[in-house]
C-alpha cells in the first residue's frame, strides 16, 4: 500500500520494500566472482544480505524467503570458503557465480511452481488487502518472477560459455557486458511493469484510465548502458576502437530516440504511485 516517503528513509524504505533489496546480493555474486575473488565476492552478498535484513526489519516488513534464501545461500558459502582445501577454493572461484545463478534461478522457478512468485511477499506489503487476489495483481508478479528466473538462468548459461567454452572467466562479453545488461533489464521490467499493467488492462476495459506507461520506458537503461560498455571497452581494450566508438555513437543516437518516443516519464515506483491498483 502508498506510505508517505520522505527524503533518505524515504529511498531506503522504497529500497527495502522492492525484491530488488533480496536480489542484491546475488547480482553481486553474480558479476563480480573470478578467480581470485571469490572471498571477497561471497562476504559482499552476505554482507549485503545482513544489511538488507537488518534495514528490513528496522523499516518494519515482514521477513521474506527470499531474505531467509539469501542468509542460508551466502553464510553456507561463506562457512565453504574457510574450510574448504586449496584445490576447493580454486573451483569455487571458477563456477560459484555460475552455482549462485543457478540457485536462484531455480527458486524463482520453484515459487512459480508453487503458485507462490516470490516477489508476491514484497507486493502485498505495497498493495492494499483486497487486490491480494485479483487475477492482474498475480500476473504482474507472475511475470516479474518468470523475468528474474530467466535472467538469472541466462547468466548462469553465459558463465558457463565464458568459464568452460572459451575459457576465459574475464571475458569482456560473455563474463561482463551481456550478463549486466540481462540484470539491468530485469531491474527495469520490476520498476515498469507494476505501473504499466494496471493501465494497460483498464485501458483494454475501456475503462477512464491515464495512459499506460510508454514501453519505450523499459529501455531508458538501454543507451547510458551502450555508452558504459563503450568507454569500458575502449579503456580495457575490450573491444575494437571502431566497435567502442560504435557503442557510444548508438548510444547516444538511442537516447535522443527515447526522449523524441516517450519525452516524459511519468513519476511513480514499483508500489504504484502513479499508477491504477493492481485490480
Amino acid at each position: 500500500m502508498n506510505r508517505p516517503h520522505v527524503s533518505g528513509s524515504g529511498l531506503i524504505d522504497r529500497f527495502v520494500e522492492s525484491p530488488l533489496a533480496g536480489l542484491a546480493p546475488w547480482i553481486v555474486m553474480s558479476l563480480f566472482n573470478g578467480p581470485g575473488r571469490f572471498e571477497e565476492a561471497v562476504a559482499a552478498a552476505l554482507g549485503i544480505a545482513l544489511l538488507v535484513f537488518v534495514a528490513a526489519r528496522r523499516h518494519g516488513t515482514s521477513v521474506k524467503l527470499l531474505e531467509l534464501f539469501d542468509l542460508a545461500f551466502f553464510g553456507t558459502l561463506a562457512v565453504i570458503g574457510i574450510l574448504a582445501t586449496p584445490g576447493a577454493i580454486e573451483w569455487l572461484e571458477l563456477w560459484a557465480g555460475e552455482v549462485s545463478n543457478i540457485a536462484l534461478a531455480l527458486f524463482a522457478l520453484g515459487s512459480l511452481l508453487a503458485r507462490v512468485p516470490f516477489t508476491l511477499q514484497y507486493a502485498r506489503e505495497q498493495t492494499p488487502r483486497e487486490y491480494w487476489v485479483s487475477p492482474l495483481f498475480l500476473r504482474v508478479n507472475y511475470a516479474i518472477t518468470g523475468v528474474w528466473a530467466a535472467s538469472f538462468g541466462l547468466n548462469a548459461l553465459l558463465g558457463f560459455l565464458a568459464d568452460g567454452v572459451q575459457h576465459d572467466p574475464d571475458n569482456f562479453w560473455t563474463g561482463w557486458v551481456v550478463q549486466l545488461g540481462t540484470t539491468l533489464f530485469a531491474i527495469a521490467f520490476t520498476e515498469w511493469y507494476p505501473e504499466y499493467a494496471p493501465n494497460r488492462a483498464a485501458q483494454e476495459a475501456g475503462e477512464p484510465t491515464e495512459p499506460p506507461r510508454p514501453v519505450a520506458r523499459l529501455l531508458d537503461w538501454f543507451p547510458p548502458y551502450l555508452i558504459g560498455v563503450g568507454v569500458a571497452g575502449l579503456i580495457t581494450d575490450g573491444t575494437s576502437a571502431a566497435v567502442g566508438i560504435g557503442l557510444i555513437v548508438a548510444g547516444i543516437a538511442g537516447g535522443a530516440v527515447l526522449r523524441r518516443v516517450a519525452p516524459a516519464a511519468r513519476t511513480g515506483s514499483h508500489s504504484g504511485r502513479g499508477a491504477r491498483p493492481l485490480s
